[in-house]
């Protein structure tokens, strides 16, 4: 059983909180935020420690008493540079969902990787990281293709889905491809239109509520703990799963 500390208690975090400790391969120890204070309400069933761990003297202190192997982030980018060093010297595993890393936030990431396995992924979902691969692919057969991307999300999302970047990028898109929608309180939803001569093509996402990115962080922690150390991204551990699959197959 891998011990975990989740980071972070926001919607999506107390989301994951409860996928997590009702997933047998886990035990989900303690939640750590930023502030002691909350109005939030815990959800039924979130029975573990919440912590405020404001410094990295805290965090030291925190893993020198309540030891895991591995940390689920959902918080903010500045928390990464608050553990990042006990994350380190314990060659901890960190699975981090946070969209907003910039350029320096994610080199720092990668220097981590050389004492520990880290994986972060601006959107966790399963599904999502599956349409990502299989957009790559079709960018691939058919790149005379028209391609446009449609992200939707709760009304109070203010900026362009990092998700939505993150396909953009990868199938050599540019940005202004992507529509942005905001309408009451949809979870998330990402389209990639792929327009041939004669068809059309539509890889769509819907995240129905936010359980998925816990169960997207499960399975990146089970994927992790058999990988070596470095840094990985949700493809990459799909693509491994493909070989395997792949190879599998042949005579």
């Amino acid at each position: 059983m891998i011990k975990v500390g989740l980071v972070g208690f926001g919607k999506a975090g107390q989301a994951v909180a409860q996928v997590l400790q009702e997933d047998p391969r886990y035990e989900l120890c303690w939640i750590a935020r930023r502030s002691a204070a909350s109005t939030a309400p815990t959800p039924p069933g979130i029975d573990v420690p919440l912590v405020a761990l404001a410094t990295p003297d805290d965090w030291g202190q925190w893993l020198d008493s309540h030891p895991v192997d591995a940390l689920v982030d959902f918080s903010r980018p500045e928390s990464l540079h608050l553990y990042g060093e006990q994350l380190r010297r314990r060659g901890l595993m960190l699975v981090s969902a946070i969209s907003a890393y910039s350029d320096a936030d994610l080199d720092y990431a990668h220097t981590l990787a050389r004492e520990a396995r880290v994986l972060c992924s601006p959107n966790i979902t399963v599904g999502i990281n599956f349409l990502i691969l299989a957009a790559r692919l079709l960018r691939k057969i058919a790149p005379f293709a028209d391609v446009e991307i449609v992200e939707q999300h709760f009304r109070e999302k203010p900026e362009v889905s990092g998700t939505a970047r993150k396909i953009a990028q990868t199938i050599d898109v540019d940005e202004d491809h992507i529509t942005s929608l905001r309408l009451g309180g949809i979870v998330g939803h990402h389209e990639v239109i792929f327009g041939f001569p004669y068809q059309t093509v539509r890889l769509i996402h819907n995240s129905i509520e936010r359980r998925a990115f816990g169960t997207g962080a499960a399975f990146a922690l089970a994927e992790l703990a058999r990988c070596e150390n470095g840094f990985y991204t949700f493809d990459d551990l799909l693509m491994r799963m493909v070989r395997k699959e792949l190879l599998s197959k042949q005579p």
